[in-house]
């Protein structure tokens, strides 16, 4: 139980305050124990760390799953913006969110290479989700035919990055600003 807990923590000053804000100290306060007893659990705050963000990436792909699976009666244009609508009120909400993106744009140093390959791993499984809904809208007639899927699920996704880099560093009001111009160009560009 105590693990969870402190991974529950964790999570928080992560998110907030990055790898090199958040102390172990602050976590082990926040959780009622001393911070010694962390290290009973985790070898240390890179174990803890990396622990975090594989349960963070498993539960952003599970977001992902889940509002595909219950949104796919919607026009596909019609799901695709609102999935971009949701994540940007999941990072607004959510700590998951946020650390997630945070871990993403500011990596620290000494873990870079495998937050890449696990930054990796989330973008071609998130892709793989994506390029059948795709294969299906142009099936469909939604999507015009001289834009492949793969092409379609990569521009979406460089939408996607857009929204998260503006979260990131203009906040929500500029990020809805870059969602509302880069989506009309870019269904104007793939729709039939």
């Amino acid at each position: 139980m105590t693990a969870a807990r402190i991974k529950e923590v964790a999570l928080k000053h992560f998110a907030s305050n990055g790898y090199e804000g958040a102390s172990l100290a602050d976590i082990a306060t926040d959780v009622g124990i001393k911070k010694q007893s962390i290290y009973t659990h985790f070898k240390g705050k890179d174990e803890l760390f990396l622990a975090l963000l594989d349960d963070v990436l498993a539960r952003e792909l599970t977001f992902v799953l889940e509002y595909l699976e219950s949104h796919k009666d919607l026009a596909v244009d019609q799901l695709l913006y609102g999935f971009l609508i949701q994540y940007q009120d999941c990072y607004e909400k959510d700590d998951n969110t946020k650390f997630f993106l945070r871990v993403a744009f500011f990596p620290p140093t000494h873990l870079y290479e495998v937050i890449v390959q696990k930054g990796y791993h989330y973008l071609d499984t998130l892709e793989t989700m994506l390029v059948p809904l795709f294969e299906q809208a142009i099936a469909d007639g939604a999507i015009c035919k001289e834009v492949s899927s793969s092409v379609a699920t990569v521009a979406f996704l460089a939408v996607l990055d857009g929204m998260f880099v503006e979260l990131l560093f203009g906040g929500v009001e500029r990020s809805m600003k870059r969602i509302e111009a880069s989506w009309f160009v870019y269904w104007r560009g793939i729709k039939k």
